[in-house]
């Protein structure tokens, strides 16, 4: 079978779950938005209510949304009967609130799990002293490419992989987000961290990472704008996370990108949202079996913003119901994403080796 005849047969979604339980949002921001509310009407998955620091801005996506309620407080939020509940607020607040929810309960938390590792396993902690069912919303890992190329590495349908190339040269808007700034640590515990939760997703876990975050001198208020990532996988894989926001030249040479080489075949997935941000390109899947010099265009179902954002909340809820023995986006798989992230940010404060003189 031909590699775009097996691209036509994989999953691009995750199930259903057999039992809907209503949602509770806690943070009603811009990702509630954008991404998880259009998500979850498309599916019909049922949100009971929202609740938000702000009331002005959770009466507005109730309203947007037609959510029935608008709590009022965390506590009448916390209260909801047999909720999942949907948390995205800033890191340092992910905690307090986790305390607040019902023992035992379901939730999807927004990445990243923290500011750094420790705060991650701090958070962590938390889940298991309450008892949470918990997962960390890395959404990529379910976009329907991702889905796709995830189940074509299993079929063995790119042979043994000696490349993966996540390539991103754009430009950012960086202001919509005001609580990015001035803080210690930016792109890739923000951004990249993204890239390297997906590529855990299809590779498994790197012996070990080098990495350099860059900074930008027209954006004096951001820690770090660019990084470059290099994965060891071994002496016969490639891997490398290569990522500039600062490309304010035009679309012409931006790119936005995950490329696989294998011994059979390759693949081309572009990831459209980060090209003219936040309105986006659609995703494009193209494939090459190895020899041939044409490639082929698989059709995708959608793209990472916004059909990544059905299989997190999908996966958790299958998962309470029984019906997957697995929790793709575990917090004990998240603490691993997050082990990466810190690991890169160490290896740029470390440097690299100085070349000595002859």
């Amino acid at each position: 079978m031909s590699l775009l005849a097996s691209a036509a047969k994989v999953a691009q979604a995750w199930p259903m779950p057999t039992e809907l339980r209503p949602i509770v949002a806690i943070g009603a921001g811009g990702i509630m938005r954008s991404a998880h509310f259009p998500a979850y009407r498309r599916l019909g998955l049922p949100i009971a209510g929202v609740f938000d620091v702000e009331p002005a801005v959770s009466a507005a996506l109730a309203a947007d949304f037609g959510v029935p309620r608008v709590f009022s407080s965390l506590a009448q939020a916390c209260a909801e009967p047999a909720a999942v509940f949907d948390v995205a607020v800033p890191a340092a607040a992910v905690a307090g609130v986790l305390r607040e929810l019902p023992r035992g309960a379901g939730v999807l938390i927004q990445k990243p799990l923290g500011r750094d590792l420790a705060e991650a396993r701090h958070i962590a902690g938390v889940c298991r002293e309450r008892q949470l069912t918990a997962a960390v919303n890395f959404q990529l890992r379910f976009s329907p490419g991702l889905l796709a190329l995830r189940a074509l590495l299993a079929q063995g349908a790119f042979g043994t992989v000696t490349d993966l190339e996540v390539r991103v040269r754009t430009h950012t808007p960086w202001g919509l987000w005001d609580f990015l700034k001035h803080i210690p640590r930016h792109e890739i515990i923000y951004h990249s961290i993204h890239y390297l939760d997906a590529i855990r997703s299809l590779l498994g876990e790197p012996r070990s990472v080098f990495a350099r975050v860059t900074r930008h001198p027209e954006l004096p208020e951001y820690a770090d704008v660019s990084s470059v990532s290099v994965l060891d996988y071994g002496e016969a894989c490639r891997c490398v996370v290569n990522v500039c926001h600062a490309h304010d030249y035009g679309p012409e040479h931006a790119a936005s990108e995950l490329i696989i080489e294998g011994t059979r075949g390759a693949a081309v997935l572009r990831l459209g949202v980060n090209l003219d941000y936040p309105r986006g390109l659609p995703d494009r899947l193209l494939l090459a079996e190895r020899g041939s010099k044409t490639w082929a265009e698989a059709e995708l179902r959608g793209s990472w913003f916004t059909e990544a954002f059905e299989g997190p909340i999908c996966n958790l809820q299958r998962f309470l119901a029984g019906d997957d023995a697995r929790l793709e986006s575990s917090i004990d798989d998240a603490l691993r994403t997050m082990a990466l992230v810190e690991a890169c940010y160490e290896s740029s404060a470390q440097g690299g080796i100085k070349p000595s003189a002859v």
